[in-house]
């Protein structure tokens, strides 16, 4: 049985570990947290969103960044600080508008194709994620912002995707608690949300009980070549007071490794000689605590998207409300801000005065964006070396899908006899 190590216990790591899994392969996972799911996967906004598959790549998105640059609470905020790592990223990004249309078209698809894999993982393994089936509503609250809606539309129709424009009223049906004035909206019954820390814990215990070994508070020191597979070199987080190592360890061996690191992947990816052009955008989210009867009725029950100030919400249960959004681009900095928190609790007052705001957890994470917007999937030039990182702000949307090609690859080279699970 070949032994296959999976780098990280994100949403993608975790997702593959059990894709591969499935195929017989032996599997070891290692995660510098001590538990899975604790970075990007820890609190992002629920949304699992084929509605939202559209690229960023667009000339408008450029100029609108520009406009931004001097609000400290803008949706989309870069630090002007020089950086190469940085400003590749943009360049590449820019040359990427060519591929936009293109590339919001794989976007959906995959997206649609990971519903069915994920669904069906949580009723195979019954995993309890807060999972709401009641679609995504997107609202705009002016005739321009519908109209770009609409050519957006329809490129979203041609990924296969359902996703329909709706009045005024039709919006005030859908989600009775919205208390603003729109112009009209778009509504996709098909779409869902669910508590992603939740899903991730769950698939790691159900990767557990089907034999993975996973290594936590293990941080990944080198991948390096050993006889005809790999050794992976690890030191456990936790130190004595001297600094010492705390337990013995001892380096991993494995037949290949699949690199699903997040942020982290680009410094893996240089050491095998490929180019994994990364960038760390992040993102902020807020969870209101719905403590009282009156805020769990005010709060919305259908998540929601809010084009013009890049809003997304997701109710968890019915004691949780996420609201989730903008994109900063400052580095491997994962400092909660107030001016970039205060937004989120401002809409929130605004568009659900009912709900009480008093207790909110604020959290950041740093998404893993790839110019193109697409997610890195497939082997790397080192042969036993995959890769599946870089899904940028749709990776719990993807996730289920992107795992099934990234162990499709590892089967191509390393065949086992067993297939996929139905």
């Amino acid at each position: 049985m070949k032994h296959i190590a999976v780098i990280g216990a994100g949403i993608t790591g975790v997702t593959t570990a059990y894709a591969l899994l499935d195929r017989g392969y032996a599997v070891t996972v290692f995660d510098q947290h001590r538990y899975a799911g604790m970075e990007t996967s820890f609190a992002n906004g629920g949304q699992l969103s084929a509605s939202n598959a559209e690229v960023w790549n667009k000339l408008s998105t450029v100029l609108q960044g520009l406009k931004w640059m001097v609000r400290r609470d803008a949706p989309l905020l870069m630090n002007p600080t020089p950086s190469w790592h940085k400003y590749s990223w943009m360049a590449e990004f820019i040359a990427n508008i060519a591929n936009y249309e293109n590339n919001t078209i794989e976007t959906v698809k995959l997206a649609i194709e990971a519903r069915k894999h994920m669904f069906a993982m949580a009723e195979r393994e019954n995993i309890q994620f807060d999972l709401e089936k009641r679609g995504i509503l997107h609202f705009y609250r002016d005739q321009a912002g519908f109209d770009k809606a609409m050519k957006v539309n329809g490129l979203l129709n041609k990924g296969g995707l359902d996703r329909r424009p709706v009045t005024p009223e039709e919006i005030r049906q859908i989600e009775p608690t919205l208390k603003g004035s729109y112009h009209g909206g778009f509504f996709t019954p098909s779409d869902s949300t669910g508590d992603i820390h939740k899903f991730t814990r769950g698939l790691a215990d159900a990767c557990r009980r089907r034999g993975a070994k996973f290594y936590y508070d293990a941080v990944v020191e080198e991948i390096r070549a050993s006889g005809a597979g790999y050794e992976i070199r690890w030191l456990p987080v936790t130190r004595d007071d001297g600094g010492a190592d705390v337990g013995k360890w001892e380096p991993v061996g494995v037949d290949a490794v699949v690199i699903c690191a997040g942020t982290a992947s680009r410094r893996f990816a240089t050491s095998f000689g490929d180019r994994l052009n990364i960038y760390p955008v992040k993102g902020y989210s807020i969870t209101v605590q719905l403590h009282t009867p009156e805020s769990q009725d005010a709060a919305p029950t259908v998540s929601i998207l809010d084009d013009a100030t890049k809003i997304v919400t997701s109710r968890l249960g019915r004691d949780r409300f996420r609201v989730a959004g903008t994109a900063e681009f400052n580095g491997f900095n994962l400092d909660i801000r107030h001016d970039r928190i205060k937004p989120l609790i401002d809409w929130t007052r605004e568009q659900f005065p009912n709900v009480a705001t008093d207790r909110v957890v604020a959290w950041s994470g740093l998404r893993p964006m790839m110019p193109g917007m697409l997610p890195k999937v497939g082997p790397s030039k080192r042969p036993g070396i995959f890769y599946n990182t870089g899904h940028g702000h749709l990776g719990w949307t993807l996730s289920a899908a992107t795992a099934q090609l990234a162990a499709d690859a590892v089967q191509t080279a390393f065949p086992t006899e067993i297939r996929r699970a139905a």
